[in-house]
């Protein structure tokens, strides 16, 4: 199940109600501490020491109760209360090359600006190079702006508890955030607030997508024209393929400019290429278009344009429009309960609603239902660091998988191909939410298996990578041992 997003003040409310309610803070403290050790140990080699750095509150209690679980690591402890004499100790400690730094420092406590001496601290760390875990929020970042506090530790692994802190989801966090993680299970009750923004988990897709009924054929799972690839970017159209082959929909047929036909055609084999004439000619009995991949000659556009348009107002099919083709959107109505579509990146978006890029990100959230509101209600993906999915009304999901490796060329065509694939199949397009998700978390998901085991991949490794056919890859459930056991 997704986890809202909460204030700090709503987490602070739910620890208090979890006390009330009987829950033990050392209890929680021992568990987080395991968490951490646990987190930190797939971070580091075995005989690599580690830095604790920690202060006095509770993140600093979780920081020392991981440190007493390192068997097979030296751990440097050094208390952030006096920095003067605390930037010492760490800098005595860099001649012994620790590969890991556990920052406990402040929490979600901290009101005020550090003081100059702190900042020094903070910044020899960052200075340093060694990768930091931290613990709930990076110290000196404020949990609610997303501001640093004058300044903040630059985490690798921000591991924060039990729901992700708004603050942390706004773009000027992200340099500190580093990789967000959330570890829901922490021995609090029962999430008692709801929240307009969830974060998606693996565990949302378990069991997801159902089993294939036995006695499915290719006319079960869907009949998928992508409209993709032009003069120099044939590649877009050939890996948008790919990624609808990874969904394994039952039919795919590429509608590619005459002047690509050969070098499509040529790449695919199970995929049927054609070229278009006047305009494209869908498929008979089509159940999904994608349109936009590659579609970047300007020779293409004036005749691709005219169909967009009508096709995005009056087809009765799930439309899904991606690349180029998202500037040729007309605005206003849909027709009454179709599927459509829109995966733009920060740019595009920065197209449909008018200001730059730096302005959408500031500002994604309220992006993402604007842009649904002006082009018929539709759904939106909107692609980058903790990619949205959300429309007009009902809850913005924000993906927790997906990794800095992803910003290559061709990247976006394949998960369009991956997610218009899974929506062209019936079974998959009545439960648009869910399939829109998945299809971005198992995205972010198979590059993430694909960094731990080949750094320096390309876009063609990850359309092939093996995890991309496993239907439940990365969605296994983590067990915490219980404390004793």
């Amino acid at each position: 199940m997704a986890l809202p997003v909460l204030s700090v003040g709503q987490m602070r409310e739910w620890e208090q109600m979890s006390w009330k309610a009987g829950r033990s803070q050392l209890e929680v403290i021992r568990r987080v501490g395991h968490l951490v050790a646990e987190r930190a140990h797939r971070m580091l080699r075995k005989g690599e020491s580690v830095v604790a750095l920690y202060g006095r509150g509770n993140n600093g209690q979780d920081v020392l109760q991981a440190c007493r679980l390192f068997v097979e690591h030296e751990v440097h402890r050094v208390e952030a209360i006096h920095p003067r004499q605390s930037l010492a100790e760490f800098e005595s400690i860099l001649s012994l090359k620790p590969s890991l730094l556990l920052d406990g420092v402040f929490g979600t406590g901290l009101n005020r600006r550090l003081d100059p001496e702190f900042c020094r601290l903070f910044e020899a760390v960052n200075r340093s190079g060694i990768p930091i875990l931290s613990v709930d929020l990076p110290s000196g970042l404020d949990g609610e702006t997303g501001e640093p506090a004058g300044a903040a530790l630059k985490a690798q692994v921000t591991l924060t508890l039990g729901a992700p802190k708004r603050g942390l989801l706004e773009s000027r966090a992200w340099p500190f955030v580093g990789r967000l993680e959330v570890a829901p299970q922490i021995g609090l009750i029962d999430c008692p607030f709801s929240s307009e923004l969830q974060w998606t988990l693996p565990s949302d897709f378990r069991w997801f997508p159902p089993a294939r009924p036995v006695e499915g054929h290719k006319g079960t799972f869907g009949n998928l024209a992508i409209v993709a690839g032009s003069l120099g970017c044939h590649g877009a159209a050939v890996l948008a393929a790919r990624g609808a082959q990874r969904a394994q929909t039952g039919l795919i047929t590429v509608i590619t400019s005459p002047e690509v036909y050969q070098p499509v055609a040529s790449h695919l084999q199970s995929v049927m290429v054609q070229p278009w004439g006047e305009e494209p000619s869908l498929p008979a009995r089509c159940t999904a278009v994608l349109i936009g991949p590659g579609l970047a000659d300007p020779a293409v556009e004036p005749k691709a344009r005219r169909w967009v348009e009508g096709l995005w107002r009056s087809s009765p099919l799930p439309v899904i429009v991606d690349a180029s083709a998202i500037a040729w959107l007309p605005k206003g109505a849909t027709p009454e309960g179709v599927l459509r579509v829109v995966t733009p990146h920060p740019g595009e978006a920065a197209r449909l609603v008018g200001g730059s890029s730096e302005e959408v990100l500031s500002r994604r959230f309220d992006v993402v239902r604007e842009i649904s509101r002006n082009y018929g209600d539709c759904w939106v993906v909107l692609k980058g660091c903790q990619t949205l999915v959300g429309r007009s009304r009902g809850p913005i999901h924000v993906n927790c998988s997906g990794n800095p490796a992803m910003g290559q060329g061709g990247s976006g065509d394949l998960l369009a191909g991956w997610l218009s694939g899974l929506v062209a199949q019936p079974a998959l397009a009545a439960d648009v939410a869910r399939t829109l998700r998945y299809a971005v978390w198992k995205h972010g998901a198979v590059a993430d298996d694909l960094e731990r085991h080949r750094p320096h991949w390309t876009i063609e490794d990850l359309a092939a990578w093996p995890t991309f056919a496993e239907p439940d890859a990365g969605n296994r459930p983590v067990v915490v041992p219980e404390f004793g056991a």
